[in-house]
């Protein structure tokens, strides 16, 4: 029968150690939220993060750092330090007392050697140290006694060490427990450990923190917390998820992929919780396997296994780490799949609002989630589909899908110019025909910024609840144009403001396209649907 023995964890063991992925997984979220790979990693350390692959609350420095504080006053609070040098002191009076009787039998009191004992022992001394170290040229004339000086002088340094610390501390100790001086070196040496694990905390200095000042001094989560915060960094270099550039740090395509993956997994997710059974997610146009290239599963692959490649990985994995049954048994990572040849494509445009409203009720993560879950769907179903994103708020630009994970609003911009994000869009499908061309715009205001004849404009809104008359008319011209051009506008508002609900109406009664309001929390299903229905009923 197997048994299994428990221990208290003592921050050696290697079964909390960090695992890449979800510490890439904690990274997106705050990626999402508009940081940069070096911003969100000095969050994660300064603020800490929620870690799911070891249901734990990951401690931030701040957090750590008022745990140590709180070690610090709690030791205040309880013990004074009136009494501290009492023992040693007992002691050093013991031996000179000893001495000066040993003195006064063999020299007489009013002898030499008495007088220079005894302007020894009286001068003032500033500490108790210093009284000590007076004696150091003394010769004793109590053979015992001065056994015991030498080997009270052995315990000078942290005798002066302690003098120092209540020197500078021991006002602060306000407690009913008075503290031997054996207790009072112990709480000394814990509470300079406790101020310099702080310093190294607050320099980011976590290599020079040793597992052994973690068991004496934290709690078992903080513990874990500063080596999980060690060791973040360097896994995600590790794993090929973060690499270094000239100006800092950027993610590799490998991380971009897999936060794709799991923006895409996390869209699935709401979406079967939501409505579960309610939508037809694997339709596509007619496909053909391609028995000559093959590749490693991803989540929302069809099962087009390759089986002998498939038992290879398993059984490649398992020469590696042999089970101790015996047994090559299959896991998810191990399977191989086909790739897959469409017979048609689609050219699919993002447009996404970037200006500073969006920054509001989690609008923009749930945005670029959205563009992450797409792309990533798109690559690994619909290898020949064209997706493309455009940022738009006073400017429009094409933003880059590595580009994506890191992209943020823009703070200090309040227009939104949608005119010339479906001008960049338009220039997108010409330069990339398809039979099924579209946009998608994701956006929570109307129009407030334009072109008129090449020159900028911006245009605040006619009072509250009112339009930007011109900034709409010009949209609007650029939505026949291309809507003549056969392209599919299909609108996702992350606001039910009556004013973007009219311009949206008007947009969509001129280009056929359709209109959704949604929450951030619902916009990835309802995105994600429109997209795979949309696409099912075309290749129908």
């Amino acid at each position: 029968m197997k048994s299994i023995l428990y221990s208290r964890w003592d921050a050696t063991q290697q079964a909390f150690s960090l695992d890449a992925k979800e510490a890439l997984g904690a990274l997106s979220e705050l990626l999402l939220e508009g940081l940069s790979a070096r911003e969100a990693l000095e969050w994660m350390r300064r603020f800490g993060f929620e870690l799911a692959g070891l249901d734990l609350r990951v401690m931030g420095v701040e957090e750590l750092q008022e745990e140590l504080q709180r070690e610090a006053r709690e030791l205040h609070e309880r013990y004074r330090m009136d009494r501290a040098t009492d023992e040693p002191r007992r002691r050093f009076d013991e031996i000179l007392d000893r001495e000066q009787a040993a003195l006064r039998e063999r020299h007489g009191f009013e002898s030499s050697r008495m007088n220079d004992f005894l302007s020894r022992r009286h001068a003032e001394s500033q500490s108790l140290s210093d009284a000590i170290e007076r004696f150091a040229e003394h010769r004793f004339e109590d053979e015992q006694a001065g056994d015991d000086y030498r080997e009270l002088r052995e315990e000078l340094d942290r005798l002066r060490a302690l003098e120092r610390f209540l020197a500078r501390e021991g006002s602060r100790f306000r407690g009913s427990q008075p503290a031997d001086y054996e207790t009072a070196q112990r709480i000394r040496e814990r509470l300079e450990a406790i101020e310099q694990l702080g310093r190294e905390l607050a320099e980011g200095n976590f290599e020079s923190i040793s597992p052994e000042q973690l068991r004496e001094l934290l709690s078992e989560q903080a513990a874990r917390s500063i080596l999980i915060l060690r060791d973040l960094e360097p896994t995600l270099r590790r794993a090929g998820y973060l690499r270094d550039r000239g100006e800092g740090d950027e993610l590799t395509p490998r991380a971009i992929r897999r936060i794709g993956a799991r923006a895409l997994a996390e869209v699935y997710g709401a979406l079967q919780k939501d409505r579960p059974g309610g939508h037809e997610i694997d339709a596509r146009g007619a496909a053909r396997i391609r028995p000559d290239e093959t590749r490693p599963f991803e989540f929302g692959d069809p099962l087009d296994l390759d089986i002998p490649r498939t038992l290879l990985n398993a059984l490649r994995r398992r020469s590696l780490a042999p089970d101790p049954a015996g047994e090559a048994r299959l896991r998810v990572e191990d399977f191989e799949r086909f790739e897959l040849d469409f017979e048609t494509h689609a050219t699919t445009v993002l447009l996404l609002d970037m200006s500073w409203s969006m920054s509001w009720a989690g609008r923009f993560p749930a945005a670029k989630r959205v563009a992450l879950a797409l792309d990533h769907l798109i690559r690994t179903r619909f290898p020949r589909d064209r997706f493309f994103v455009v940022g738009f708020s006073t400017r429009a630009r094409n933003v880059a899908i590595p580009d994506l994970p890191e992209l943020s609003w823009d703070p200090s911009d309040p227009f939104t110019n949608l005119q010339e994000g479906l001008m960049l869009a338009e220039r997108l499908i010409a330069k990339h025909p398809s039979a099924s061309p579209q946009v998608l715009v994701i956006t929570d205001g109307q129009p407030t910024a334009y072109f008129d004849r090449g020159r900028l404009r911006v245009e605040w809104p006619m009072g509250f609840g009112g339009v930007s008359p011109h900034a709409v008319a010009e949209t609007m011209k650029q939505v026949r144009r291309i809507t003549r051009r056969g392209v599919t506008i299909n609108t996702f508002m992350l606001d039910d403001a009556p004013e973007l609900v009219g311009f949206v109406e008007h947009m969509t009664q001129v280009n056929r396209g359709r209109a959704f309001y949604a929450s951030p929390s619902q916009l990835g299903s309802f995105l994600m649907v429109d997209y795979l229905e949309g696409r099912r009923k075309r290749r129908a």
